[in-house]
């Protein structure tokens, strides 16, 4: 579990904890994930550069859940901007998924679930960087998907809209930094592009993820799944 010391991956980790799943928490910063530990969230951590992970072998499930997101007009970025946001958001996938598969395919069973986003689906303004490495994330997804489809293993994105993470509160601080809004008025925004009016839960998103993980999911594979309250 990728990102699993706040936010979506925090939330992945607990409903796989409490569907009986061992999990394994990986960050770079060790409080957030001895803190899951202790919070019944996670059995265990490794602390590390989820770039550039050990080899794996027993993992039968994995979710990516590390990335990161700026904020500036496509003209004020520079090509730094867009390899940190691959390395963020691609690479750390393609790396432990590197590191996890070997031992998937000797089990014959595994489940890989990336967290994309709804900008893996669709561009907003403003955050080229993230949206290109966010669709290369689903590219990912569905290659790999179709290399391991007969041998017992899955591979899928969810999609989530704007949820209520410790990235969105970043958004929030840069929304109203920049337009001298109040934090509120600022969330109201980023609320108003999810029909139903809201932002979304880490639990939502990590109920789905759990249910991929399970064997009745096995159908399921390839697939893009949004949770956007019909963003998308």
């Amino acid at each position: 579990m990728s990102g699993g010391g706040s936010g979506i991956g925090l939330a992945c980790a607990r409903a796989l904890t409490a569907a009986g799943a061992e999990v394994t928490v990986l960050g770079r910063r060790e409080a957030p994930l001895l803190a899951a530990v202790e919070g019944g969230a996670a059995a265990s951590t490794l602390v590390g550069d989820a770039r550039e992970p050990p080899p794996l072998p027993g993992f039968s499930l994995l979710i990516n859940a590390a990335g990161a997101a700026g904020s500036l007009p496509f003209l004020k970025t520079a090509n730094a901007d867009f390899r940190a946001a691959f390395e963020a958001n691609v690479m750390t996938a393609v790396a432990l998924s590197r590191a996890v598969l070997p031992g998937m395919l000797h089990l014959g069973f595994g489940r890989i679930v990336n967290i994309a986003s709804t900008a893996a689906l669709k561009g907003y303004g403003y955050v080229a960087p993230y949206v290109a490495a966010k669709h290369a994330l689903l590219g990912f997804t569905r290659a790999l998907a179709l290399e391991v489809a007969a041998k017992g293993v899955t591979v899928n994105a969810i999609c989530p809209g704007f949820t209520e993470t410790p990235l969105l509160a970043e958004s929030v601080a840069r929304i109203a930094a920049k337009t001298g809004r109040d934090g509120e008025a600022a969330r109201a925004e980023l609320a108003r592009s999810n029909p139903q009016g809201r932002l979304l839960q880490p639990e939502e998103v990590a109920e789905l993820a759990a249910y991929l993980c399970t064997d009745a999911a096995r159908g399921i594979h390839g697939a893009a799944l949004p949770v956007s309250g019909g963003e998308i």
